[in-house]
């Protein structure tokens, strides 16, 4: 398996070290994990679109994050989970590798221009109430969604393009739980410095230009809420922001570490443990800090639970 690989058509990823009852255990919670995030989500999406009372541009943008946050770990997770009930290395095609890698590349990018539209969509909502369902109408943030999207899908197609088009001669062997990118550099004979530099530009600019607007948005509304008389409305502006807030703050931190390097190449280990915040950590997480701390979507749900249960008692 260390020969020349120049025609490679499948690589093989390592995983997860360590023994059979370690991968049993790491299966278990990680499936767990990954459960409550798809039902979390699903159910998210359920009642922002059944229910009238969240028919606002705060819970449309929430629904299409939640679906973003479900069909990323889709890609991963299940591979993952998979990987972890078998022995040895798992086989995966270059094509499949090459799919996974856009999906998970392109969702990501989607997802951190929908942040930077939850918090312009915040800063509407809070400094400038009167005209905010003028600003934020229906055909505004339908095309906002749509934008985000597309930017998303279209952006990745050259990266992941120059990405598979590498001679891999060193080895076949990924040293990770999903096709990342830095392995399949490491893996290249090629001198792919210039094109990781280009990448590295092109993954700060991403971020950053997602997480400048975010910024900008937040730091209005702080100066806003700041001036509130009562203390009262200064919490009721700020529980409309934080469950936000600290969504954006877990996952640029998680994912500052992934994306925004000038080497591809870095630990494996220490790769591995980001992704797992990444892919499997925050999506968990992310249902309950936009869900719990929000009473009207809290009461949404009281409502619908309570109507499910007349409906079996029936």
């Amino acid at each position: 398996m260390l020969k020349n690989y120049s025609s490679t058509t499948e690589f093989y990823l390592l995983g997860f070290p360590g023994s059979k009852e370690l991968h049993n255990i790491l299966f278990a919670t990680f499936f767990f994990f990954y459960l409550v995030t798809v039902m979390g989500n699903i159910l998210i999406i359920v009642i922002v679109c059944v229910d009238k009372r969240l028919q606002t541009p705060m819970y449309f943008f929430l629904g299409h994050l939640s679906a973003l946050e479900m069909l990323t770990t889709t890609v991963t997770v299940p591979l993952m989970l998979w990987g972890l009930l078998l022995p040895g290395m798992q086989a995966i095609s270059l094509t499949a590798c090459c799919v996974q890698l856009y999906l998970y590349l392109s969702l990501g990018i989607s997802e951190f221009i929908l942040f930077a539209v939850m918090a312009v969509d915040h800063y509407v909502a809070v400094c400038n109430p009167l005209r905010y369902t003028i600003i934020m109408n229906s055909h505004t943030c339908l095309w906002v969604v749509i934008v985000s999207w597309v930017f998303g899908f279209l952006f990745e197609i050259w990266p992941v393009y120059v990405t598979f088009h590498l001679t891999f001669c060193k080895s076949n062997v990924l040293d990770h739980f999903y096709c990342d990118r830095g392995q399949l550099f490491k893996l290249s004979c090629d001198d792919s410095h210039f094109t990781e530099f280009i990448l590295f530009l092109m993954a700060v600019f991403v971020l950053f230009g997602s997480l400048i607007p975010t910024i900008v948005s937040y730091t209005y509304i702080i100066s806003t809420i700041l001036k509130i008389p009562s203390g009262s409305g200064q919490w009721k502006a700020f529980s409309t922001c934080a469950s936000h807030f600290t969504c954006v703050v877990i996952g640029y931190s998680s994912c500052l570490f992934l994306f925004v390097k000038p080497k591809q190449t870095q630990a494996a280990e220490y790769n591995r443990v980001a992704s797992l915040m990444v892919l499997v950590v925050t999506p968990c997480l992310n249902p309950f800090i936009f869900t719990l701390r929000n009473d009207k979507f809290t009461g949404v749900f009281r409502d619908a639970m309570k109507s499910c249960y007349r409906l079996l008692k029936a």
